[in-house]
């Protein structure tokens, strides 16, 4: 009997998103970019469709990726300028027809990736179906996750308005995105936990994201101190994350300001976008209350291609994430690359792919003596500090790796039948 003939290889793969920009750069765009990357350099063309939300329609070219944005619409009606900004801060859920019309014309691909749901989510199901082409959905948290306090404080801006999109919606089968996707992703073991339990008969996996291991650790401190020369020979306690509520950093100030008399060498370092101005002008407030202004640096935000943002985990003594809610993590990735010790509270995914004690301290969410203690362990035992940056640092290098998370997820993606 003649064997069957292998399936041929992927030759395009259009990745969906809310929104990409480097400026503003999140965990889902640094996972998309990476995806992308990686397809490229196995010969698979891998653009991104996104909206031009925070950026110019048009397409570019991010270090070696095709990134193509298209003017998008937010669905209510009555939005107010201040409403409708706040609304795309938090990624929003926007429309787009040209993006829609984009994926009906693209007759190349073979698998549709969306990192969203939603409309844009039904956006890529309608054109999957149309080109009777597969297509895979990647959940980067929120879906059974998200605290009640966050899904509240994303929909603010929209309360009371009428949502004219709901017919959109409706007409694009949205709400059966993940019904009909090919292969389901969780970045999070929580929420792939989930995700299984709700749908057992589907193709569910669990895909962790990935980290550009020889950036991180090829990094030099002084790419970092040549840009701030005035935190060269401070011990530096390293946050990086946007600036809201979700990412908790004013609990990380007062955790800092009960040991500040004990720790008089060490210093705060926050690199972030203010994504929330209520929540940075909190901790602004939070920052002047503690005495902290001399011991406190803020640096809005580094883009994702600078050599001073690597070069900042070789710089610090340790890093530390206090979210109040965290989908991965992908940071404590970055962290353990540069061969850092890592903090991080026991939320989310992170206990999915950490082990207290062997890889990292966890704290649990929101409290800061907890916190504190962590930050004065790393230093007074400074064996543990080893232990736990080397463990970080193999592991990182043995599952994390971009280019092998890449080839996992080819072999995982649905094939048309």
């Amino acid at each position: 009997m003649k064997a069957p003939a292998e399936q041929p290889p992927f030759r395009r793969i259009v990745h969906v998103m809310r929104r990409f920009v480097p400026e503003k750069w999140g965990g889902t765009e640094s996972v998309v970019f990476h995806l992308a990357r990686e397809f490229n350099r196995l010969g698979i063309e891998s653009p991104i469709y996104a909206t031009a939300m925070f950026a110019r329609a048009g397409v570019e070219t991010v270090r070696g990726v095709e990134v193509h944005r298209f003017p998008y619409v937010l669905p209510w009606w009555g939005l107010s300028a201040e409403q409708r900004h706040a609304l795309e801060l938090k990624g929003g859920n926007p429309f787009s027809w040209p993006l829609l019309k984009a994926l009906r014309a693209d007759k190349r691909a073979d698998l549709f990736h969306a990192h969203v749901q939603h409309r844009l989510g039904g956006s890529v199901r309608h054109a999957a179906r149309r080109h009777r082409i597969p297509y895979a959905v990647s959940i980067h948290g929120g879906h059974h996750t998200l605290p009640q306090a966050q899904t509240e404080s994303m929909l603010a801006p929209t309360r009371g308005k009428p949502e004219w999109g709901r017919a959109v919606g409706l007409l694009l089968g949205a709400r059966r995105t993940l019904d009909d996707a090919g292969a389901i992703f969780c970045v999070g073991e929580d929420e792939y936990t989930a995700m299984r339990r709700e749908r057992p008969s589907q193709s569910v996996h669990y895909q962790p994201n990935g980290v550009d291991l020889p950036r991180f650790r090829e990094a030099k401190a002084e790419d970092f101190f040549a840009r701030f020369p005035e935190l060269r020979g401070k011990h530096l306690v390293l946050c990086v994350s946007r600036v809201d509520s979700q990412k908790n950093q004013v609990l990380l100030v007062e955790a800092f300001a009960r040991i500040k008399e004990a720790l008089p060498d060490h210093h705060l370092v926050l690199i972030g976008a203010e994504v929330v101005t209520a929540y940075g002008e909190k901790l602004r407030a939070a920052v002047a209350a503690a005495g902290l202004a001399d011991r406190f640096t803020w640096i809005p935000g580094l883009p994702p291609g600078d050599p001073a943002l690597p070069g900042a985990f070789r710089a610090a003594r340790c890093f530390v994430l206090p979210s109040v809610h965290e989908p991965f993590g992908i940071v404590i990735l970055e962290a353990w690359a540069a061969g850092l010790p890592v903090i991080a509270s026991r939320v989310g995914g992170i206990p999915g792919f950490t082990r207290d004690g062997e890889n990292i301290l966890h704290f649990p969410s929101g409290n800061a003596p907890a916190l504190a203690s962590a930050l004065r362990r790393l230093t007074d035992e400074p064996g543990l500090a080893r232990h736990l940056a080397a463990n970080g640092s193999a592991l990182a290098e043995e599952r994390y790796d971009w280019p092998a998370v890449a080839r996992r997820l080819l072999e995982l993606y649905p094939r048309a039948p």
